[in-house]
């Protein structure tokens, strides 16, 4: 069968099945306001519109923990079909839902899917991608949701102008059908498209299929030569890892409690969670409500403005990511976006006042009559939106995919996506709630969570750009602070060149796995690349 052989080409399709979840996003913050929604469900709101809301993270949060399992057991691409297929089943029961109940059963079974390919996609792509591109390959994830944001947004813009529009109450249901019906597209395509993409190397590595392993390794990364410098010298470093990892002996999960890994693993869970803590998915699913909040303006106008803006300024750090580094991206994020929700809570606070009757009774709190205060919270939201999606948003899955160990990446990595959806889901529920009671303080609690983003990644998130996967080891277990730079250079890449120069020979893995490391006069050299390596670069700094 033909196997396509385009690192971007194979990333850019996996990454559908983030556009799936973004999708969602968007399919439910613009019905939220339609009167064809209000009228079916019986005019949802606070804690019920929140459950209704939270029900995909749920399921995302119990598909997450059920991924590792799934792709470590059947390989990273038969756990990405099994969610797409889960997503069409969702989304049918959803597109037919006659109650409340069906809506949320059939939105649990979709994020059942969500969670697997949030968890997986990430684990995919870092064990394809070659190290000088992983940043930005990963990234290609948060730009699929932002277009599934932005494509299910104007398709419900669309839905929603049918039978009179959103305001009409007598509204025709397919307001809300169609666009959930839809859904089922994109996951059919992922579906089938995976037939034709390569097994993971790493994974098959673990399943002791070498020759396999080694072949995508050369197809990805050598033009299909097996005796590449650069594909031999990946092939080792992914060859001493594994056997490193049987030689301990130690199951995936118990791996994960020693104090080197736990270390990482609890890293992985707090990118994820101030992912979700930043707020950008309050903003997501009820922009309608801040607009209604500033009273000025069409809600669904300026959320689609939103949309295209979280689109287009995610492209800059796919584009910068693996120049810039994580680390700084972390940190600059995080600032900007604490300063614009204090500014927009701020604004809300003075010139606000409590909702006697303008506009949607869901607000409690709205701008009345002041235009430029009214512009100037929508224009930090925007901004808001802005800074996430050049920083945390495509920075916060390439990091936390490729921080953890070999022997656990695809369970940590389940671990940390399953936080993410843990808060995810409690947001969900939470926020209509908060914009009930709490109004503007809400950007405050948002804005101190940033500002506890920023001061943490600036303690413990270490620098991992333009290094390989197998490295990852070096930068944590070093006892180097973070915040101090690691100058070594890529063992990867001083294999690669011995290799090239004749000072190291490695030959292609037989049918049993072996491997052999040679040196000058064919005399075989004990050593282990990372012993090698550091005799040529001498101690770590």
């Amino acid at each position: 069968m033909y196997r396509v052989k385009n690192v971007y080409l194979i990333c850019g399709f996996s990454a559908i099945g983030g556009g799936l979840f973004g999708y969602d996003i968007s399919s439910m913050s613009g019905v939220i306001g339609t009167a064809a929604y209000k009228r079916y469900f019986g005019d949802p709101v606070s804690y019920r519109q929140g459950g209704i809301t939270a029900s995909m993270p749920a399921g995302s949060f119990v598909g997450s923990l059920a991924s590792s399992f799934i792709a470590d057991r059947f390989s990273r691409k038969v756990a990405l079909q099994v969610g797409c297929i889960l997503w069409i089943i969702g989304s049918i029961i959803q597109c037919a839902s006659q109650n409340i109940t069906m809506l949320c059963a059939g939105r649990v079974i979709s994020g059942l899917c969500v969670g697997i390919a949030s968890s997986i996609v990430p684990v995919y792509m870092s064990e394809i991608a070659p190290k000088e591109i992983r940043g930005r390959v990963v990234s290609l994830q948060q730009w699929a949701i932002t277009w599934g944001i932005l494509m299910g947004y104007f398709l419900q813009y669309i839905a929603a102008t049918a039978g009179g529009g959103p305001d009409n109450p007598g509204q025709s249901e397919a307001a809300f059908r169609i666009p959930w019906g839809l859904q089922m597209c994109p996951a059919f395509f992922l579906f089938a498209s995976l037939f034709f993409f390569p097994h993971s190397p790493r994974w098959l590595a673990s399943q002791d299929r070498w020759e396999e392993a080694v072949q995508v390794i050369a197809d990805l990364h050598g033009g299909g030569n097996v005796n590449h410098a650069k594909v031999l010298a990946e092939y080792k470093e992914i060859e001493e890892a594994l056997r490193f990892e049987r030689e301990e002996a130690v199951s995936s999960f118990g791996a994960l409690v020693q104090p080197r890994i736990l270390k990482r693993v609890v890293l992985g869970m707090m990118v994820q969670m101030w992912s979700q803590l930043s707020g950008i998915n309050a903003m997501m699913y009820y922009v309608v409500y801040i607009v209604e909040s500033a009273q000025i303006g069409s809600p669904l106008t300026t959320a689609a403005v939103q949309y295209v803006l979280n689109v287009v300024l995610t492209l800059p750090a796919i584009l910068f990511l693996d120049k810039v580094g994580r680390r700084p991206t972390f940190i600059v994020g995080s600032f900007l976006m604490m300063v614009f929700l204090f500014i927009s809570g701020a604004l809300l606070a003075i010139f606000g006042q409590p909702n006697t009757g303008q506009g949607n009774i869901d607000i409690t709190w709205v701008v009345v009559d002041n235009v430029p205060a009214s512009s100037a919270i929508v224009a930090s939201s925007f901004l808001f939106v802005a800074a996430f999606a050049t920083t945390w948003g495509p920075t916060s899955w390439a990091y936390a995919a490729e921080i953890p160990p070999p022997q656990v990446r695809a369970t940590a990595v389940s671990i940390s996506t399953a936080t993410n959806w843990l808060w995810n889901m409690v947001l969900a529920f939470a926020v209509p709630p908060l914009f009930w009671s709490a109004n503007w303080k809400m950007y405050m609690i948002f804005a101190a969570c940033n500002g506890a983003a920023c001061l943490h990644m600036g303690l413990f998130a270490h620098e991992t750009a333009g290094l390989t996967l197998e490295e990852m080891d070096d930068v944590f277990d070093s006892g180097r602070p973070a915040w101090r730079p690691n100058k070594r250079p890529s063992r990867l890449d001083a294999l690669q060149k011995d290799i090239e120069q004749g000072n190291v020979q490695v030959s292609a893995p037989s049918s049993a796995g072996s491997m052999e490391l040679k040196g000058d006069g064919d005399k075989v050299v004990a050593l282990t690349t990372i012993e090698r390596i550091h005799t040529h670069a001498g101690p770590a700094k």
